[in-house]
């Protein structure tokens, strides 16, 4: 006897072959059987009439590191259909940390993951994958985090990884992959990753990729004086010709200071003239705007030192002044377009812009930031501020559909779920595509190839084994979605608000998510 029988659904297998009618059945943790099931006996059984059932979908590109540790049900991205997440990104986590830098890394972050408890062992990649297995209610994977290489061999230090400590972040990168880590991971818009150069990077992702891991980048626009042609993407490709490393570039996309077909071609144009040099995938979500913590606003002497020392200098009123005016300085986004997400110890805040506080009170740009860092004890989360015109939202869906139209593409929401006012990825990045953009722009992809793209496309790329497919003998990561209603509907204006037409979702076999409504059941496992 099986324990799940879904029946009538038109089965997409994330192949990208056409759909199918057929039924499936589920034993245990894995898909049992296919086909003609109608007259199998079964435990339950799930009508998919009218509704496609498809593999699980996988977040390439997640932030849900410190979340999942003190909301394990995690309902935004489950209700999402996301039943795999990929996380350590942007060199932005916990592992591998002693406890009294993971206590420091922590609060750092704290922007942008939360506050996980202060106690857990993130020691090891081994360790960090035990904080997760079972314990949580969505499979999660690993890109071990180059921040944490750098703390934990030169300290929060602007410094350089050279001669025996960089043999020992070396062996740590080696270690953290046989242990279980699909990549190393890095951000070059953010501390300490950036006080590195490509040089140090070429050695780590040449550790990488002798256990098999990818180099997975958010490209670099600090200290682009120490990246090869100043960072960005040459930077990523010098990196993968000198190493050997296989390189994934971290939401990869348009915006509206360069939207449009022509303007995209060009932009991927020197990643396609490398292919043959360089193998290489990316990842988009379908937003004209991100998200960020805003410690990463601070230049880099104030950051020196980590946490404690930077509350010293934003604490010191001397200090302070030089800080906030270095923070006016700041151009990688524009301050008057930030909105702050997360305030929790000001929660009338959040909502609020860089802007209006400014206006309110009478502070430069840089003191509101310095003055809510001090406040929030570092805990300051915001996202842009998305463009007026709706003419240049079109353009940049059409961008985004090209881009996920190639076979080297994925999907990954990006989400920070923390706060009042997250960035409203975090509740719609999946459905969007799916519903909005795939409803406005048929001509452009078909269900079956999206599906793909979210599905099987990243399980190969990081190495999830026996995911990604509806296939006998795989674990049963499966949804279950009408894809005429299927839809987001978290804006900027309200986030927080979850999608519809995804009534079931089912990870490992187990019904996590039953009628739109979360069962509590916590099966996911610390993948591959």
């Amino acid at each position: 006897m099986f324990d799940v029988i879904i029946k009538n659904g038109s089965l997409i297998d994330g192949s990208g072959k056409p759909r199918v009618r057929s039924d499936i059945a589920i034993k245990g943790e894995k898909i049992e059987a296919m086909g003609d099931l109608s007259n199998a006996p079964s435990k339950d059984i799930i009508d998919a009439s009218g509704k496609v059932v498809s593999p699980g979908f996988i977040d390439a590109h997640a932030h849900s590191d410190g979340i999942l540790l003190t909301d394990p049900q995690h309902e935004s991205g489950l209700r999402q259909g996301i039943t795999t997440e990929i996380l350590g990104q942007d060199g932005l986590s916990y592992a591998p940390l002693s406890p009294a830098n993971y206590r420091m890394y922590r609060q750092y972050l704290s922007g942008l993951l939360g506050l996980p408890p202060s106690n857990l062992d993130m020691s090891s990649v081994e360790a960090f994958r035990k904080n997760y297995h079972k314990k949580c209610a969505v499979n999660t994977a690993y890109c071990v985090a180059h921040g944490a290489i750098r703390i934990e061999t030169v300290g929060f230090r602007d410094v350089p990884l050279i001669g025996k400590d960089l043999d020992k972040a070396k062996a740590m990168v080696r270690e953290s992959i046989e242990q279980g880590a699909v990549a190393l991971s890095t951000g070059m818009s953010y501390y300490p990753n950036c006080w590195s150069t490509t040089e140090e990077l070429i050695e780590l992702c040449s550790s990488a990729n002798k256990v098999g891991g990818l180099y997975v980048t958010h490209l670099r626009d600090v200290n682009t004086e120490r990246g090869f042609e100043g960072g960005g993407v040459a930077e990523a490709l010098e990196i993968g010709r000198k190493s050997g490393v296989k390189v994934h570039f971290s939401h990869f996309r348009t915006t509206a200071e360069d939207f449009g077909i022509t303007s995209a071609e060009q932009k991927i144009s020197p990643i396609d003239k490398a292919k043959h040099e360089v193998d290489s995938t990316l990842e988009l979500y379908p937003y004209p705007v991100g998200s960020s913590f805003a410690i990463m606003t601070l230049d880099s002497i104030s950051q020196d030192g980590g946490t404690e020392s930077i509350l010293d200098r934003l604490k010191n009123p001397v200090k302070r002044k030089i800080v906030e005016k270095l923070v006016d300085t700041y151009d990688s986004r524009p301050l008057d377009q930030l909105v702050f997400t997360h305030l929790p110890n000001n929660p009338d805040l959040e909502g609020m812009s860089v802007m209006d506080i400014s206006t309110s009170t009478g502070m430069t740009r840089g003191q509101v930031i310095c003055d809510l860092l001090i406040k929030e004890d570092l805990q300051v989360g915001f996202r842009s501020v998305p463009p007026a015109s709706p003419a240049i939202w079109r353009h940049l869906m059409k961008d985004q559909m090209y881009f996920l139209s190639r076979p080297d593409y994925m999907v990954g929401t990006d989400q920070i779920s923390l706060g009042g006012f997250p960035h409203p990825r975090a509740y719609g990045a999946f459905p969007r595509f799916l519903g909005r953009y795939l409803r406005q722009m048929p001509e452009i992809m078909d269900l079956e190839t999206m599906i793909q793209r979210i599905t099987d496309n990243p399980a190969k790329r990081f190495g999830i084994k026996n995911r990604g497919l509806l296939k006998e003998g795989y674990f049963a990561d499966i949804v279950i979605f009408d894809p005429d209603a299927i839809i987001d509907t978290a804006t900027f204006d309200d986030p927080k608000q979850y999608p519809i037409g995804i009534p079931y979702v089912i990870v490992n076999g187990q019904l996590a998510v039953k009628d739109e409504i979360c069962t509590g059941i916590m099966a996911g496992h610390a993948v591959p």
